[in-house]
């Protein structure tokens, strides 16, 4: 095998070409930088936690195709990644999910030592949460938590502190994951029924559409509150409003629990990602 198919098969299993998972990571660690910063946050920053968002997710992946190495086999969408078709051994999905750890460290070393300190346990995080499907009835609420560690980060990087507001956007974006997850987990129920691994869509069961559609208005309620705490402006809530409609959206694509519509409407949330963002961007910028 050449240097250039090696690297290829690198970037498929750190899923470099299918960059979802890195924006649904990103879009709130960027409203955290820009609620922080009260607009642009500091050029070094924002380039930091872009690169370091990258990084991360990318280590995730390959210790999630480690950790699932007996299970991705048995599950149609997942059976043809490098690790699961043995393209690839264990122990180099081990070694890149530490190199990229690494790189992500080595790169927040310049930045306070309060940022340093959250990025222990936001590590310990996304390391074990591939693990957690095998006994955790709820392993998307797990993931949540992991994904919302970039807010108080950004918090910190941005102001050296942590202040009363990271709390609301951190639950806000919790319940967005386990919303946006589950719709994901119901691509695979079937698959996953079989061969005994747990997640939200098999523990909800017939209430899975309502579970998700709870958590998506919890979602945007707590974002509210997040705007009323932070005097956040028209722009701000009119940028609510439309990832409200993309909600209902979701919910039309949903409500039958068609494989392909779930997959598509976990794939809309970049828009709502990208939606509250802009609107807090704008926001900022014109307040």
């Amino acid at each position: 095998m050449t240097f250039r198919q090696k690297l290829i098969l690198y970037a498929r299993l750190v899923r470099l070409d299918r960059p979802i998972g890195i924006l649904l990571l990103l879009w709130p660690t960027l409203w955290g930088l820009w609620l922080a910063a009260d607009g642009l946050p500091d050029l070094n920053v924002l380039f930091i936690f872009v690169l370091g968002t990258i990084l991360m997710r990318s280590a995730g992946c390959a210790i999630n195709d480690f950790a699932d190495r007996r299970i991705d086999p048995h599950v149609a969408r997942t059976r043809n990644r490098p690790l699961a078709s043995g393209a690839i051994q264990p122990k180099e999905a081990l070694l890149v999910a530490a190199g990229l750890s690494l790189c992500a460290f080595v790169l927040i070393l310049p930045l306070n030592q309060l940022t340093i300190l959250l990025s222990i346990p936001a590590l310990l995080l996304a390391a074990s949460y591939p693990f957690t499907k095998r006994f955790f009835a709820m392993p998307q609420a797990y993931l949540g938590i992991a994904f919302s560690f970039g807010i108080p980060m950004a918090f910190a990087a941005q102001t050296n502190s942590l202040p009363f507001i990271i709390w609301p956007l951190l639950f806000a974006n919790l319940c967005w994951v386990i919303a946006y997850d589950t719709e994901y987990a119901m691509v695979d129920r079937e698959d996953d029924l079989k061969i005994g691994v747990k997640t939200s869509a098999i523990t909800l069961g017939r209430f899975d559409v309502a579970g998700i559609m709870l958590c998506y208005v919890a979602f945007l309620s707590l974002l509210v509150y997040v705007g009323l705490e932070a005097q956040r402006g028209i722009w701000f809530y009119a940028a609510l409003l439309m990832a409200s409609g993309l909600v209902l959206h979701q919910y039309q694509l949903i409500r039958d629990r068609d494989p392909s519509n779930c997959f598509r409407a976990f794939l809309d949330n970049n828009v709502v990602g990208a939606t509250v963002f802009i609107g807090i961007a704008l926001d900022t910028a014109f307040a």
